[in-house]
């Protein structure tokens, strides 16, 4: 990696990171939250049985190995430097043929394992959608936990809340979409096996895991998701490609990050006549994804399943 891609990936990890510990303080308000630890406890690496290596190989220069911590009553990952996908699939009775690949959020230094991975994926299951979690190679944090806490709490300074410059995303993210491009091709190259329809594989993300989509849909190549959803993800204006999939947004009014800055994504969509719905939430802060606060934006998810639903993704295609 070249010292000009080092230094893009530092400052576009400074907004998404942020956002990741912001997600954090939010929760700790949440009275539904309140009586979970919030101390970020080092734990084994779970079984993951499951877990398909996608064959993009280890991250370049990575020398801190894989990592895991409890948090919030939930696990998270760091230090991902070999990328897998998790497959969650439905019962075969239940089985629409559409399929989603999860990308969890965490500033591209963690990954919300529980919250916006797998809870995530086993919901989708649960209504007939099959469901991959990607785990995706992230930015390198220090391996001792009172460091990485250190380095967690500089990202969330003053200068981490800058909005940094504006960068090519097909550059500062290359590994990340490489794992999502190999992840899209291991699902269609196992689709009947899986009994996924190559053609209805879609694709779901949280804050940076939102990135990641959007990087995925417009920089994938041959990706080419279905369908899309950015879950509290940045809602920049972006040339829309001219057979762009529907888009779903969800997002929380008092989101720290990603609420006052317009909402561009959205008019770039509608601009170009594609497919897209909206859903502001009054309260939620950033985060919230499958954790039942009491807020309107925990409805999240079925607002989105009823989506899927109207676009003709919970039925077999005819």
């Amino acid at each position: 990696m070249t010292h000009t891609l080092k230094h893009r990936l530092a400052r576009l990890v400074r907004s998404s990171l942020a956002a990741g510990v912001a997600a954090l303080a939010c929760l700790a308000g949440s009275p539904a939250l309140a009586q979970l630890d919030h101390t970020m406890t080092p734990i084994a690496i779970p079984a993951q049985p499951n877990a398909i290596e996608l064959g993009t190989g280890p991250l370049p220069g990575a020398t801190a190995p894989e990592a895991w911590h409890s948090q919030y009553g939930s696990v998270f990952a760091r230090n991902v430097t070999v990328a897998t996908l998790t497959p969650f699939l439905p019962d075969p009775t239940k089985a629409t043929g559409a399929a989603v690949i999860v990308a969890p959020g965490g500033g591209f230094r963690t990954l919300s394992m529980n919250n916006e991975g797998w809870d995530v994926a086993q919901a989708l299951a649960d209504r007939g959608v099959a469901a991959f979690v990607l785990k995706y190679r992230l930015n390198q944090t220090p391996q001792d936990m009172p460091a990485f806490e250190r380095s967690m709490a500089e990202m969330f300074s003053g200068t981490a809340r800058r909005p940094p410059a504006p960068q090519d995303a097909s550059v500062t993210l290359a590994p990340q979409i490489a794992d999502a491009r190999a992840a899209f091709a291991l699902v269609r190259s196992r689709a009947k096996e899986w009994k996924v329809d190559s053609d209805r594989i879609g694709m779901v993300g949280f804050s940076a895991g939102a990135m990641l989509t959007m990087a995925t849909t417009l920089y994938g190549q041959d990706a080419k998701p279905a369908h899309i959803a950015n879950i509290y993800g940045p809602l920049a204006a972006v040339e829309v490609p001219a057979e762009a999939p529907p888009l779903f947004i969800a997002l929380a009014a008092d989101d720290p990050f990603f609420a006052n800055a317009g909402y561009g994504l959205i008019d770039s969509w509608r601009t170009a006549k594609r497919p897209v719905e909206f859903h502001l939430y009054e309260q939620g802060g950033h985060g919230f994804g499958m954790y039942p606060k009491d807020t309107t934006s925990t409805g999240w998810f079925d607002a989105y399943v009823r989506w899927l639903a109207m676009h003709g993704y919970l039925k077999p295609k005819p």
